[in-house]
């Protein structure tokens, strides 16, 4: 079955064709043709690779967001060699949806009254469900009357305790929706499954600590395959130190700003979310190879912005593990996940105390998928490519079997 996956956010849109047959989850296949359209100020830039391979660059200025995404979609037929011969060859197409709310944790066939309903959340998550109904529309114009499945970013976290998942205020905020949801729960799902694979285990009694590390960082603990506790809750922002977002923070800080400052709440939302993290720190990038660059010549700003992202992750990992009552395998994933080898070192320079010894020669070499751990740590460390692509395209091609049956 041909899947195609959308991944739509804020200022990219990243697209992958599967052919999806019964590989595991743990196992994914290559895609068969991806393309990612990043848009920057006036110019959109897209790479696309067909099924052989090669990359197809390309810059265009930003007449239409929407027209450049339809553009590069009609590449999959329109362009030699072909990842298919016309758009009736795509049975469903995939959507990762950051936030379902409430009501919407299993992935689902998108319908009106879906649609409604992520508009209905969007406040939670605006730059992504806005993204991402659009993205439903490009298809409808571009590819016609195809099947179309949203796949929850919250919704792996559905299993989560209510001791977790509820909040310390008024219970009526329950009443609200006003919870811990979690989010980038596609990635988690898809980095324990991959690690039991790695393991050779089935992955039920593993207990597993992912850390998703990019310009938005979470935590999951899961044991039993199911995520028990997560660093991100009502909304993205909270949880561990991120790129440009703080995190969890003591909320005395916002209701002083607002009393003394007489910050508003749009103030407040942009200091959050767009100017603290790593930028608000450094003084200088969210990027956490700059903010390398600048530690290692000297600069004390990005030194203290390093040492409280990594300090912020290790206080996370051992409330994650205390959740689950051990550690079996810590799972590195996402921008700075993979390629950072200072911080995946630095990060567990203190978790000797859970049988983790990390070997240097390892976490500096790695490419992709491996174990870093030494050959007598008794908890594994992994580094695993985010493949959020391929996990929706299971959940797509699982979804649409169960209901032709």
């Amino acid at each position: 079955m041909k899947v195609l996956v959308l991944n739509s956010g804020s200022s990219s849109q990243k697209s992958a064709l599967f052919d999806v047959g019964d590989q595991p989850a743990g196992n994914p296949p290559p895609p068969v043709w991806t393309a990612t359209v990043d848009w920057q100020g006036e110019v959109a830039s897209s790479v696309v690779r067909g099924p052989d391979g090669s990359p197809v660059k390309a810059q265009s200025p930003v007449e239409s967001r929407r027209k450049v995404i339809e553009d590069v979609l009609a590449t999959l037929w329109s362009r030699e060699p072909r990842a298919v011969a016309g758009p009736s060859d795509i049975k469903v197409v995939g959507h990762r949806v950051v936030h379902g709310g409430p009501d919407h944790r299993e992935p689902e066939v998108i319908t009106p009254e879906v649609k409604r309903a992520i508009e209905r959340v969007s406040a939670f998550a605006p730059l992504h469900n806005c993204a991402e109904l659009e993205g439903m529309e490009i298809v409808e114009k571009v590819i016609g009357p195809v099947p179309q499945v949203a796949v929850f970013d919250t919704g792996f976290h559905r299993h989560m305790p209510e001791a977790a998942a509820v909040y310390p205020g008024p219970y009526d905020w329950l009443d609200r929706g006003i919870r811990r949801y979690g989010f980038h729960g596609i990635n988690h799902h898809y980095c324990a499954a991959r690690a039991a694979w790695l393991l050779g285990k089935d992955l039920n009694p593993l207990r597993l600590v992912t850390c998703h590390l990019g310009n938005g960082c979470s935590l999951a603990a899961i044991r039993h395959g199911h995520s028990v506790d997560t660093t991100m809750g009502f909304t993205p922002l909270d949880g561990l130190m991120m790129g440009t977002r703080s995190g969890a923070i003591d909320p005395g800080i916002l209701t002083f700003l607002m009393r003394h400052d007489h910050f508003s709440g749009e103030q407040l939302d942009e200091i959050l979310n767009r100017k603290s993290g790593l930028l608000g720190i450094s003084g200088t990038s969210s990027d956490m190879r700059q903010i390398l660059a600048a530690r290692k010549a000297g600069d004390a700003r990005a030194r203290l912005a390093f040492e409280m992202f990594v300090h912020h992750i290790q206080r996370g990992i051992g409330s994650m593990v205390a959740s689950i009552g051990g550690l079996d395998a810590l799972i590195f994933s996402a921008g700075i996940g993979e390629r950072s080898p200072e911080v995946r070192a630095a990060v567990c320079a203190n978790l000797g105390f859970l049988g983790l010894a990390l070997d240097p020669e390892k976490n500096a070499a790695v490419t992709s998928d491996e174990d870093i751990s030494q050959p007598d740590s008794t908890a594994r460390a992994f580094v695993i490519h985010a493949r959020e692509d391929w996990a929706i395209a299971r959940e797509c091609r699982g979804l649409v079997a169960k209901l032709s049956a």
